[in-house]
């Protein structure tokens, strides 16, 4: 038997993204998909489906923000601490098209205690720039997952 090792915290934050990616079917639903993970970081990408449009025939501004939120929340919680939006903006730059592949990268900027300030930029496969969110997060209490000797 191997004693317990600590996690670094690249496994820590893997092992975070992907408790919470299970435990997510709104994410899931909207065909979310966590591309990448490290500590204070998430990448996700979502595919514009036709389902998603408004009446201008772009995508609706929700499906967007969301998408945005979703990686916000991947990001704040890689540390492996329970941590929920306390609030959040966002500015939209430019449409999302039917077909069009979105993609979210969520950067933490300051981390202080329980708070931190996350910025997320949307987007399109051909990197033009779709959105801008800023979210800031609070620590609650609890781990996103077990960590310890599971054998």
């Amino acid at each position: 038997m191997q004693p317990d090792v600590p996690m670094s915290p690249q496994q820590l934050a893997e092992l975070a993204g992907k408790t919470m990616y299970e435990r997510d079917p709104a994410s899931q639903k909207l065909g979310m998909r966590l591309d990448q993970i490290r500590p204070g970081y998430a990448r996700m990408s979502m595919r514009v489906r036709e389902d998603m449009l408004n009446g201008h025939g772009t995508c609706h501004g929700g499906y967007i923000f969301m998408l945005a939120d979703s990686a916000f929340a991947f990001a704040c919680n890689s540390h492996n601490f329970n941590t929920v939006g306390a609030g959040c903006s966002i500015d939209y730059l430019s449409p999302g098209r039917a077909g069009d592949v979105l993609r979210a990268e969520a950067v933490e900027q300051a981390l202080s205690g329980k708070t931190g300030v996350y910025d997320i930029v949307v987007t399109n496969q051909e990197g033009r720039k779709v959105a801008l969110f800023r979210g800031k997060s609070h620590r609650v209490n609890g781990m996103v997952a077990e960590v310890g000797n599971t054998e």
